[in-house]
């Protein structure tokens, strides 16, 4: 018997019925991330927002009720189809939180590191205790009863404290702030506090299943300790090395493959070690980022562009799919669901506005870094995940957590058009914003909103983030 014989014997090929409802499941969800996206974009919210409704629209808050037929043929609870939408929301999600880190300037993060240890610790300390005792405070109805109240409540602190990234990034990339000496800051600060909140996340999972010893705390902190020492010594010459071999053949698709074997080798690693893989493809994506040329950061442009028109929208429209809101419509529990968002937000706010005051930053710059690290998304969602695999969470407590990460992004873009108006620009900045637009695959001297549309000149200054009139 050969081996492919063998193969088909023991591995099932994939059944025609469930590959065509996956990809009626992609194309319904990126039709509607496309439209609400867009829509979103042009009421001055970041196009995530609209990404994420789409999924939410989908899933059980909205299509279950009004065409249940419908959702549970497209939609079917079945694991199988539901991991086959997961797979290629986790690569897209991977490959937006590399890119991220290729837009981080390093020379920025030593520069203003001490000044971002500040804001990240207050930040982060602040939301944490704030959440913890918010997981005390909560009713019986948000807390499973077999959940133990002192895990519950830590874990909620975690799900309030952390930032995130792929958020955060898309955020700042969509407003033009990413080459900003702030948007660099604030993506030092998310990237701060989801390390450690990762390592809380492997605490709390600890204290959930096996109870809280040395070597269960000491087993996260060794695991990064690992990846700060692999980070700054062979994987720092692994990938320059690979990125002066692909220079070398001259073609834009190595630089691409090179690229992306990179990132998702980077994502497995920091998985193995107990963190999630977008952490690992976020600090591979700095070291692409310092060790790259601008030459190679423009062939890159095809695979941003794949990214962000289709793998990214796929992903958040995935997230929004899991929310089921009418389990917020209860009175009690829809109230508690808006104490939940205030201590979020008001967590964020004053840990930035606090830790910038150590740090000697302007108020200004204090607004607009708690706008940023405000926003969730992401890692609060996976984290509510988790949360829901550890029976920790019902249902309606994983729908306030997601909700949260819905909600905060839209009060970035306002606050942060209000803050960076009072900011001005520097040399510094908009020199970093040429090698931005060259991955975007913007020419040089033309900026995005102008190769897009030639009626927007006039508001190309004022979409960057730049102010008119610095105070």
């Amino acid at each position: 018997m050969s081996a492919i014989s063998v193969a088909a014997e023991t591995v099932d090929p994939l059944p025609q019925h469930t590959l065509l409802v996956f990809l009626l499941q992609i194309g319904a969800l990126l039709v509607l991330a496309l439209v609400l996206g867009r829509l979103a974009s042009r009421l001055g919210m970041p196009t995530v927002v609209g990404e994420l409704a789409s999924g939410v629209l989908l899933g059980p808050s909205l299509l279950l009720h009004a065409a249940p037929g419908l959702s549970g043929w497209l939609f079917p609870r079945d694991p199988t189809q539901m991991h086959l939408l997961d797979a290629v929301g986790q690569l897209g999600v991977l490959l937006l939180v590399g890119f991220t880190g290729m837009h981080l300037d390093l020379k920025v993060v030593r520069r203003q590191g001490g000044k971002a240890a500040g804001v990240s610790a207050a930040a982060l300390l602040l939301p944490l205790a704030l959440g913890v005792w918010l997981g005390y405070a909560l009713p019986g109805e948000l807390r499973p009863g077999d959940a133990d109240p002192a895990v519950f409540a830590w874990f909620v602190g975690v799900a309030m404290c952390v930032s995130s990234i792929p958020v955060i990034g898309r955020v700042l990339v969509d407003m033009k702030l990413i080459h900003r000496n702030v948007g660099q800051m604030i993506l030092v600060v998310g990237t701060v506090d989801d390390a450690v909140g990762w390592l809380l996340v492997s605490v709390v999972t600890a204290m959930a299943t096996t109870g809280v010893g040395g070597s269960e705390i000491a087993t996260p902190l060794w695991h990064l300790a690992v990846v700060i020492v692999v980070l700054l010594t062979g994987g720092r010459w692994l990938v320059g090395w690979v990125l002066r071999r692909a220079e070398r053949s001259g073609s834009r698709g190595v630089t691409i493959s090179a690229t992306v074997i990179l990132l998702v080798l980077a994502g497995a690693g920091a998985q193995a070690l107990g963190f999630e893989a977008v952490f690992g493809a976020f600090l591979c994506g700095i070291l692409i980022g310092s060790r790259g040329t601008d030459a190679q950061a423009r062939q890159l442009e095809p695979l941003n562009a794949t990214v962000l028109s289709f793998l990214s929208p796929l992903f958040f429209a995935l997230a929004g799919l899991r929310i089921d809101l009418t389990s917020l419509t209860r009175p009690k529990i829809a109230l508690w669901g808006l104490a939940a968002l205030a201590v979020a937000v008001a967590g964020k706010f004053l840990g930035a506005f606090i830790g910038s005051a150590f740090s000697r930053l302007t108020r200004w710059e204090a607004l607009a870094l708690g706008a940023g690290i405000n926003a969730r998304g992401v890692i609060q969602v996976v984290i509510a995940v988790v949360g829901v695999r550890l029976g920790l969470l019902t249902t309606a407590m994983y729908s306030i957590i997601v909700l949260i990460a819905i909600l905060t992004p839209l009060m970035a873009p306002p606050i942060l058009r209000v803050a960076m108006k009072r900011i001005e620009s520097t040399a510094d900045e908009e020199l970093r914003e040429q090698r931005v637009l060259a991955l975007q695959g913007v020419p040089e001297g033309l900026s995005e909103p102008e190769a897009s549309d030639p009626a927007a000149d006039a508001t190309v200054t004022r979409e960057r983030g730049v102010p008119v009139h610095p105070t």
